[in-house]
């Protein structure tokens, strides 16, 4: 099984719904005898129920719990289709990889299908006190499950707590991604690409097209140091591929790494994630913005608390170290590089659209305005140019955007909650 495979199983494992409803199914069949047994030789009198008032609560809970699958599926599915309207559609698989939400359903399928089972073992005879007794407590314990898990459902979808969750994601990714402090080296070292001298060898594609989602790193610096050659890694993680672009290109040799071997190693699929990806948080929470800015929504508040969890990513993103895409073995040799976003990406990235679609917001130019004068003195001087120089596109918008020279100098203003905060940064 190669990495590549693994890492498309543990993907569709993590994203499917259908996985947990089937293996609760197998309990629900294989708890029937168990239960049987147990009645048998504890003998327990519980709640004196016929085999006929057994078998007809059985099959009322049933037909209930059917009902209660498709309603839970219609509130699950409404619920997304709304969020991803109004938010972003890159939000529509998270719901789907709730435990809490797979757990509810697996525990809702369990009860439908044991109910089923009891009603069915009820024809050939006495049905059991335990057994009935099981069908009374998964009935009331489905019913406060459903009721939780339409509230956790609800709020998770919200736009404050979708932007708060990508974020806490997007930090630990940017953790990994960028272990360093910028502060534990004087200057970022950048490999010169021109001193490898011309390719060897360059893998193409082949297969289904994608997204780069995740690299194998680890195995792509054994098999560049063990054949004694530098791999280049050329689509970034994000970028989408298709059949017959360049994948890898090798310098120094590599001959004896095959083809099929490299492609083993690096995963595509159908759309970003956020594992190896640090810029798609910011994406998300970009789009998410963006969409609150349009016309249509005409949300600028939830802009602003897009750019509070920008703000917290940029901030993270500022203070670390971002030339780790070149992996050098003992004998400082290179042996593996690969592309990762640099400081101007990131900062390109989380201002540039939402000042371009809210630069008519008093708001979101305020909440933007102190947000890069906040950043400015905590990041190093060579990256606080980046910064004036989005303060001075910020200051150009708005002469643009407010005709009234009072509303101008509002907007001038930098403010923490877009409107309503201290008009001073501390």
């Amino acid at each position: 099984m190669s990495w590549a495979f693994r890492k498309r199983l543990h993907s569709f494992l993590r994203s499917s719904l259908w996985v947990v409803p089937a293996v609760s199914t197998l309990a629900a069949f294989s708890s029937i005898p168990i239960l049987r047994i147990l009645d048998r030789r504890l003998g327990l009198e519980l709640l004196h129920f016929s085999p006929d008032g057994a078998r007809a609560l059985a099959a009322i809970v049933s037909a209930a719990m059917l009902s209660f699958v498709v309603l839970f599926f219609s509130v699950l599915l409404l619920t997304v289709q709304i969020a991803s309207s109004t938010l972003s559609p890159r939000i529509i698989a998270r719901p789907f990889r709730s435990r809490a939400l797979k757990a509810s359903l697996g525990l809702f399928v369990f009860t439908l299908i044991y109910s089923m089972a009891v009603v069915a073992r009820g024809i050939e005879g006495n049905i059991g006190q335990l057994a009935t007794a099981m069908v009374i407590v998964l009935t009331v314990t489905s019913i406060c499950v459903f009721l939780y898990v339409v509230e956790h459902v609800s709020k998770e979808l919200r736009p404050a707590t979708v932007m708060a969750d990508v974020a806490s994601e997007g930090l630990k990714v940017i953790k990994a991604v960028y272990p360093r402090m910028l502060e534990e080296t004087a200057f970022e070292n950048q490999l010169d690409e021109a001193l490898l001298g011309p390719p060897s060898r360059v893998i193409l594609h082949v297969g289904k097209a994608g997204v780069v989602q995740a690299l194998d790193i680890t195995t792509l610096v054994d098999l560049a140091t063990h054949a004694g050659c530098t791999i280049e890694v050329v689509p970034q993680v994000g970028d989408f591929v298709t059949s017959h672009d360049p994948v890898f290109r090798l310098y120094g040799g590599g001959t004896a790494i095959a083809s099929e071997e490299l492609l083993k190693h690096i995963a595509l699929e159908r759309e970003r994630t956020l594992e190896q990806d640090p810029a798609f948080a910011f994406r998300i929470v970009v789009d998410i913005a963006s969409k609150a800015l349009s016309p249509a929504i005409n949300d600028p508040t939830t802009a602003v608390l897009a750019l509070d969890q920008i703000h917290n990513l940029l901030r993270e993103v500022g203070l670390r170290q971002l030339d780790t895409g070149s992996i050098y073995d003992s004998l400082g040799q290179v042996r593996l590089f690969y592309r990762t976003p640099d400081w101007e990406d990131f900062v390109g990235l989380a201002v540039t659209e939402i000042r371009q679609f809210g630069a008519n917001s008093t708001q979101v130019v305020r909440r933007m305005r102190a947000m890069l004068e906040n950043l400015i003195p905590l990041v190093a001087p060579h990256r606080s140019s980046v910064l004036l120089q989005e303060l001075e596109l910020l200051k150009f918008s708005v002469d643009q955007g407010f005709a009234m020279p009072q509303d101008r100098k509002r907007a001038d203003l930098p403010d923490f909650q877009g409107l309503g905060g201290h008009r001073k940064i501390a």
